[in-house]
């Protein structure tokens, strides 16, 4: 029902001419990032620039970036170098730093994993034409990298994750946003104190979004859908950042963290056959609805389908992170480690050894 809601909404089909800043933070050499900014660059729009943001001019994508900037010499774009961040969360000081170079108000702010077709800019400028949208947030497919564990993340964000943010939308409107790619108003974000207000929210994607919508500004899921380059990673890396991730969505949306089981139906239903055999039509008929909810929302809404046998076991995982989330209150994150407070904001922020 929720992918249906989403589905129905139509797509703007108006040209937009507005001049749009795009904003690209930056750190390393990410996997396919070549052709990630490749992406941006070779937008087919009338007036864009482009912005990117490195702490240190010895970064080597700084390298990669001057090499594209000069062989599309005709697109604007600059490269910022920030220095080091005065609070934790780096990239949100790399956008306040863009945010002050950028020339236009509408802004997309998306991050170096991120891949896009040479419309997009078109698509979401056509979705602030009709001057009430003051945000909107990209969903995306993610594309596993090589190894198991990133196939299998893969798998759960373009499932379970993307049918958790169709309900809650569908339940509570869009008061949220999410943080690859967000589309937005620059004098809107402005008007809820700036980016260097989230600036203590690991989540600041979703902060941003619920004080836009707060603030009593319109908030929208896109319908133009990105593509999450998610790269590999070890097995440890992979689930120290899955756990991060439940821990903190859990300080930033309680509730709706608790509400997360409605997500694994399979997982329950191989408990209830474990403990009672006889129900074990239960477990059938739950295995054969997961696999049509899921079809829908990865075909249908994100246009991928893939890795499915191992949705069973990436159900099972998924819950136990699930689990995780809910126990402790510190996180491992750029090198440091922090305590979350219950407002969702990185306290206590201590270097890691090694």
């Amino acid at each position: 029902m929720a992918a249906v809601r989403y589905l129905g909404v139509p797509i703007p089909s108006g040209i937009s001419n507005e001049p749009i800043s795009i904003l690209k933070p930056l750190a390393g050499l990410d996997e396919g990032l070549e052709e990630n900014l490749r992406s941006f660059f070779e937008q087919k729009y009338s007036d864009f620039e482009l912005i990117f943001a490195l702490r240190d001019a010895r970064d080597p994508a700084a390298e990669l970036v001057e090499r594209l900037r000069a062989e599309y010499a005709k697109i604007p774009s600059h490269l910022l170098i920030t220095g080091e961040p005065p609070y934790p969360h780096a990239k949100v000081f790399s956008l306040v730093c863009m945010l002050r170079e950028a020339r236009h108000d509408l802004v997309v702010m998306a991050d170096s994993d991120i891949r896009v077709t040479p419309d997009m800019l078109q698509r979401v400028g056509a979705e602030f034409a009709d001057g009430a949208t003051a945000l909107a947030t990209c969903p995306y497919r993610a594309v596993a990298g090589r190894s198991i564990w990133s196939r299998m993340e893969a798998l759960g964000m373009n499932t379970t994750f993307w049918q958790g943010a169709l309900t809650a939308r569908m339940l509570d409107g869009m008061k949220f946003a999410v943080g690859p790619t967000i589309v937005a108003r620059r004098k809107a974000i402005h008007a809820v104190g700036g980016m260097e207000s989230l600036k203590d929210f690991l989540a600041e994607d979703f902060e941003l979004g619920r004080v836009v919508a707060e603030s009593g500004a319109k908030v929208i899921l896109s319908r133009y859908v990105i593509e999450h380059r998610i790269g590999s990673e070890s097995i440890q890396k992979n689930f120290a950042h899955r756990i991060r991730w439940g821990r903190t969505s859990r300080r930033s949306r309680p509730l709706g963290y608790i509400g997360q089981i409605f997500t694994y139906p399979l997982p329950l239903a191989m408990l209830l056959v474990l403990v009672t055999p006889k129900y074990w039509p239960v477990l059938t008929t739950t295995l054969l609805m997961r696999y049509i909810t899921s079809w829908v929302t990865s075909w249908h809404v994100l246009h991928t389908w893939s890795d499915e046998l191992l949705l069973p076991l990436e159900d099972v995982l998924g819950f136990c992170f699930w689990i995780a989330g809910f126990f402790g209150n510190t996180i491992e994150w750029r090198g440091r480690s922090y305590r979350i407070d219950r407002h969702g904001k990185a306290r206590n922020g201590k270097a890691l050894r090694g």
